[in-house]
């Protein structure tokens, strides 16, 4: 209900009638009351009169709500639980005009409308007749005391709930959307309960006082327990309003800080009130999702109108959004609007105007800077923007192709036709460029009277030159420029790639000199009066088609460096390391085939590859060696998360439950990672699949790196040990150690080249190494080899070392 009042007026005869008859039972009890205690004359009656008053109206604020929905499930106050405190002293009809009168001022103090504190106080008044029907009722047929106070509970909750759910049913207040139910079986159990046995309990309380000489103090010991407990659950609630306003606050300032703009639907936008159901991340709903959730409201919207009665309202500067109020609605029985939720409200329409005029200010900025004023098109800044990101984020399938275009004797045309002619003619190309392409090509405007295309989602050459024909076509058609019209020769370069470049400015270099290898064409006799075409002999790199084949081939081979155990002298793990020789090119340098293949989006593929070889050698070599318990390969710290080879790993281990699978995280992949990964970390190294950091100790390396990544095990790199006789280098050595020792993770160091440095690290404590004194990396066969003649031993004799080199 909107506005009683008018809710009134407009309602049926019956309403009013109902309406009438609710406000004749409050002033029935209120009179009745007033009358009986100036006619008993007695003071001390007077007095817990004026009690009883205070007290109904403590009970009246508090509230309590019968369903899960925030200020959209009825609410119900207990201010009948005065009658019963006022038995000993006051007629049962007396007390329920007190009661009436309490709610009465109370809620006309609150709302500030008088018409509702009138249907309050007879909601109270129907109910209390209920109550006092009910307490009759039980009486006659001998029922106890508590008995007959709860059963008068019951009915007072049941007749008003029932007043409620039809005055908000007929009220004509627009239904909100919701999957919820507006009342809770739960909450009335509890509610009408916990009711019925607070009744009960005041009874009982009572009715032993009944014999004292005055009955004063039997009143007093009721009424001041009862109003300190309504006293506190006012404050309660309050305080659990105020952290809900401050929490929502600060919520909303956040939200409203990072969401997008409003939503425009067919170049208009309409007034929006909010659902709390499935709400959209635009600022107009996430300013009213934020109403909500911080004052509790019925619905927020914004809207042309100010607040009506029973609605509180700030206005917006953000008259896009549909409207220059925002408004907030409580149904005008639940709890009344504050100072402290104007305040709120006030807060975060404030926000929302201070980010959208920041937004609009950084967007015009950002649109200025980007953008061809005279045509409106990309500029070469944006077009090189958008060229590296259609490049990087194309399927290393997908071909693109760039056309450089340039409009022949332009200079020629400004001079003869004048400047402000030769502006209109690269608008109107640009309008013809624009118009030519499609919706997911790009049309940037670079120089003079150089526009620059480029052509997306291409299957073939043959599809890059057909478009490229349409485009010199279209905007080859005649001009009317001063009076005149002009034929437009175009000189076009197209470059082609078949697949995702590295350095994808060398495309827009060959597609620029093949546009100028027209025009030069074109001084030395050729065709002078047509548009041409020159197509590019760019390709995608010989490098970018070897290393893609051999991933999509799956051609990789492996190389494997054992981990030994400087305590036993015996190899506990290998290393798995990529390769691949070429058979024209010869090896690759495995950096170089890790770096290619992360610019070509294979090195998930790459890795999958690697953990598959990788694990099948492990289970060979423990065939031969039992003591080979463990593989480790190297990936990148976002790989292992569960939609790239987090979930296959996982996998892969369960087939090899023998075997502890290792990933090594280079350390510069683990400088930035999220908390994603760090969970996943943490549940790999649950389900049995360790966590290495690599490399640590290189020119990256910070303590930092330590503590933030979950792991199991650290590898030193080669350069903190190169030089053992260093003091600093050996006491680094010997903090770290006991960092792994505290921090329960193991420590690796590489690089390990002689006796010498071995004897070193013994003698540090250190338990684990690796490097070339125990072997180089070795292919599959090699490292089988060597554990069939020499089992685990971690150092090979002299003799044995050259036989087996890779």
């Amino acid at each position: 209900m909107s506005d009683l009042v008018e809710t009134i007026k407009g309602a049926a005869a019956a309403g009013r009638l109902v309406f009438g008859l609710i406000a004749a039972t409050a002033l029935f009890f209120i009179s009745f009351s007033l009358v009986e205690l100036i006619l008993d004359g007695n003071v001390e009656h007077l007095f817990i009169a004026a009690c009883a008053v205070v007290c109904a109206g403590l009970f009246e604020i508090p509230r309590f709500r019968l369903g899960a929905l925030r200020f959209r499930s009825p609410v119900i106050a207990l201010p009948i639980l005065v009658v019963l405190a006022l038995e000993p002293a006051l007629a049962p009809r007396v007390a329920m005009g007190l009661v009436c009168l309490g709610v009465l001022l109370v809620v006309a103090f609150t709302a500030r409308r008088i018409e509702v504190a009138v249907y309050a106080a007879g909601l109270a008044g129907v109910g209390g007749v209920a109550f006092l029907a009910t307490l009759a009722l039980l009486h006659a047929v001998g029922s106890s005391e508590p008995v007959v106070a709860a059963g008068g509970a019951i009915a007072y909750i049941v007749t008003v709930i029932v007043l409620e759910a039809l005055r908000r049913r007929f009220s004509g207040a627009p239904p909100q959307p919701t999957t919820e139910h507006a009342y809770s079986a739960v909450r009335l159990v509890l509610v009408a309960g916990g009711y019925a046995v607070s009744c009960a309990l005041i009874a009982m309380w009572t009715h032993p006082f009944f014999d004292l000489r005055t009955d004063t103090l039997a009143v007093a010991v009721t009424l001041v327990p009862l109003s300190v407990a309504a006293m506190g659950t006012v404050l309660i609630q309050r305080g659990t309003a105020m952290r809900r306003r401050l929490a929502g606050v600060v919520a909303g300032v956040i939200d409203l800080n990072t969401t997008n703009h409003f939503t425009k639907t067919g170049g208009q936008i309409t007034p929006i009130t909010l659902s709390p159901v499935n709400p959209t991340a635009d600022l107009a709903t996430v300013l009213l999702r934020a109403v909500h959730d911080t004052i509790g409201v019925e619905s927020a919207s914004i809207r042309h109108e100010p607040a009506g009665r029973g609605e509180i309202d700030v206005p917006v500067a953000i008259t896009a959004l549909g409207g220059q109020y925002l408004v907030a609605r409580r149904d005008v029985m639940d709890f009344p609007f504050t100072n402290d939720d104007r305040r709120a409200l006030a807060a975060l329409a404030h926000t929302a105007d201070v980010v959208f005029s920041a937004r609009e200010s950084i967007g015009g900025l950002t649109i200025r800077a980007n953008t061809d004023p005279l045509t409106g098109l990309p500029n070469y800044g944006a077009f090189q923007d958008a060229l590296a990101n259609i490049n990087d984020h194309r399927d290393y399938s997908e071909a693109l192709a760039v056309l450089f275009i340039d409009l022949d004797d332009f200079k020629r045309m400004n001079d003869r036709y004048g400047h402000q002619s030769g502006d209109e003619i690269l608008s109107e190309l640009g309008r013809r460029l624009s118009g030519v392409v499609r919706p997911y090509d790009v049309v940037a405007r670079v120089g003079g009277d150089e526009f620059v295309v480029i052509l997306t989602r291409l299957s073939s050459l043959a599809e890059a030159k057909l478009l490229a024909e349409r485009i010199m076509e279209a905007t080859g058609e005649p001009l009317a420029v001063g009076g005149s019209s002009i034929n437009p020769i175009l000189s076009i370069g197209l470059a082609y790639s078949a697949h995702r470049e590295t350095d994808v400015n060398q495309l827009l270099r060959d597609a620029d000199r093949s546009m100028l290898a027209i025009k030069k064409s074109r001084r030395r006799g050729g065709p002078a009066n047509e548009s041409s075409i020159n197509i590019s002999g760019h390709r995608s790199s010989q490098m970018n088609d070897i290393v893609a084949r051999a991933i999509d081939e799956d051609l990789l081979e492996l190389a494997f460096q054992p981990i030994v155990s400087l305590v036993t002298g015996q190899i506990w793990a290998f290393e798995a390391l990529v390769r691949y020789t070429d058979p024209e090119l010869g090896p690759l340098s495995p950096p170089s085939l890790v770096e290619k293949a992360k610019s070509l989006g294979r090195l998930d593929a790459l890795t999958r590859q690697v953990a598959v070889k990788a694990m099948a050698a492990a289970a060979d070599f423990r065939l031969i060696e039992p003591r080979i318990v463990c593989m480790t390969i190297n990936v990148e710290a976002g790989q292992i998360l569960p939609q790239r080879v987090g979930s296959f790993v996982e996998d892969l281990a369960e087939r090899y439950p023998g075997i502890s699978l290792c990933l090594e995280l280079n350390e510069r992949s683990v400088a930035r990672v999220s908390t994603a990964v760090r969970a996943q970390a943490d549940h790999l190294r649950d389900i049995g699949i360790m966590i290495a950091l690599d490399d640590y100790g290189s020119q990256d390396s910070s303590v930092d790196a330590l503590v933030r990544m979950p792991m199991d095990i650290l590898k030193i790199d080669k350069s903190l040990v190169d030089d053992l006789d260093d003091v600093r280098q050996r006491e680094v050595l010997t903090a770290l150690q006991g960092f792994g020792d505290n921090l329960e993770y193991s420590m690796i160091v590489e690089g390990v080249e002689n006796e010498a440095m071995a004897a070193h690290l013994s003698s540090l404590g250190i338990r684990s190494a690796q490097g070339f004194h125990y072997g180089v990396p070795r292919s599959f066969e090699k490292t089988l080899a060597r554990l069939e003649e020499f089992g685990a031993a971690a150092v090979l004799p002299v003799r044995a070392v050259s036989g087996l080199s890779l």
